[in-house]
């Protein structure tokens, strides 16, 4: 019982700890300013498609209207009949001025077809910076100015651009956007400020088609669930410059329509309890000390389970943990997202927190996950393979 209570002591004071770094960490990303763009070069922006998502076409939209001179858009699809087309096809009609063309990848030969994807769409680009954006993504009309310009610092060879989640109608949906709004972020943060960017996030990454070239191709990560961090961690390790880019993107989480309201909650849940575990059991097997170091970014739970444990006094405890999580919540939320869902939703801290806890401790645990209605199984080094049925 001893040995547990000094175990539990250092991960709640560990905890306390990463809280204050967290505040340090984004004083310190904080810091840097934009850069003033002082040249435009041409940029191509790429966008893997597959299917109808909720308010798909206003998310690509926000990519043509650009305030920005020379780019081009490319698309890419499974197969020429995907439904996505059509919303495309009235874009192009819209913005007749922007360049754009569509892929027809066929399926792909990889276990990770976003891959497949974009490694088409590189070979088919014809300018040396690509913006590589999922569908779910919205940006604002000087997102090209704002990330060229970090490119002008000739050090810089990729940057990720952190992302601020909006969720969708569902209460898990919001969950998971506080969570990624607050947990996540302040994991990144607080990473660039211990050893650096040494890692790259999927929803929007911007390189010199150079880098890739280097690498021996973006197919090489095809077998990859986590390609983004695979990217950017070979990257880092090949001495290539990895930043955080300045520029925030937003990431609109989209949920399965569902009939009758008790189906759709449950419904709801379990898609979501499904896609956060595929996520952790990822990250494990892509960054094992990380993901335990994961540990320290839940002071609340672990508060609880040390006022229950620990001959401590439990008022004075649970008011300190809550008071540095508050505090490292509106740092990472308010100062670095300005996001106005946890600001409002706030009492929602305490649960998310609670469900993140619990789904990193089951993520320690199998090796199998489900992905666009398909199971796969997790290999140890970070790569996937598909289980046949």
């Amino acid at each position: 019982m001893f040995f547990l209570q000094v175990i539990i002591g250092v991960l709640l004071i560990g905890s306390w700890t990463y809280s204050v770094m967290t505040v340090v960490a984004v004083y310190r990303y904080l810091k840097r300013r934009p850069r003033l763009l002082r040249r435009e070069v041409a940029v191509s922006v790429l966008k893997p498609l597959s299917g109808i998502e909720e308010d798909l076409e206003t998310n690509l939209r926000s990519f043509f209207r650009q305030d920005y001179k020379e780019f081009e858009i490319i698309f890419a699809v499974r197969h020429s009949d995907d439904l996505a087309l059509d919303i495309v096809h009235r874009l192009e009609k819209e913005f007749p001025s922007i360049p754009c063309r569509i892929l027809a990848t066929g399926e792909s030969p990889y276990p990770n077809a976003k891959v497949y994807s974009l490694d088409k769409m590189i070979k088919a680009s014809r300018h040396d910076l690509l913006v590589m954006s999922d569908s779910d993504i919205r940006v604002e009309q000087d997102m090209l100015k704002v990330v060229v310009a970090e490119f002008e610092d000739e050090k810089i060879d990729l940057v990720t651009c952190p992302y601020r989640a909006v969720p969708s109608h569902s209460f898990w949906s919001r969950l998971e956007a506080i969570g990624l709004n607050t947990e996540f972020l302040a994991g990144l943060l607080v990473a660039r400020l211990v050893e650096g960017v040494r890692f790259a996030v999927g929803p929007t990454i911007v390189v010199r088609k150079k880098l890739i070239e280097d690498l021996g191709g973006f197919s090489r990560f095809g077998s990859y669930l986590a390609e983004d961090f695979a990217l950017g961690r070979l990257a880092s390790e090949q001495g290539y410059g990895v930043e955080l880019s300045y520029y925030r993107v937003d990431h609109y989480i989209a949920g399965r329509a569902r009939n009758g309201n008790r189906a759709r909650c449950c419904g709801e849940w379990i898609d979501n309890v499904k896609h956060r575990l595929r996520w952790a059991r990822s990250t494990r097997c892509s960054r094992r000390w990380g993901y335990l170091g994961q540990a320290f970014t839940y002071p609340l739970p672990w508060s609880l389970v040390a006022a229950a444990m620990l001959p401590w006094e439990t008022m004075e405890l649970l008011g300190l943990t809550a008071l540095l999580r508050a505090v490292a919540v509106w740092a990472v939320a308010w100062a670095v997202l300005h996001d106005s869902l946890t600001r409002w939703n706030f009492w929602l801290v305490p649960l998310q927190d609670l469900m993140g806890w619990i789904l990193w401790f089951f993520g320690f645990f199998g090796n199998r996950i489900e992905w666009r209605d398909r199971a796969y199984r997790l290999l140890a080094d970070g790569r996937f393979e598909l289980i046949e049925k």
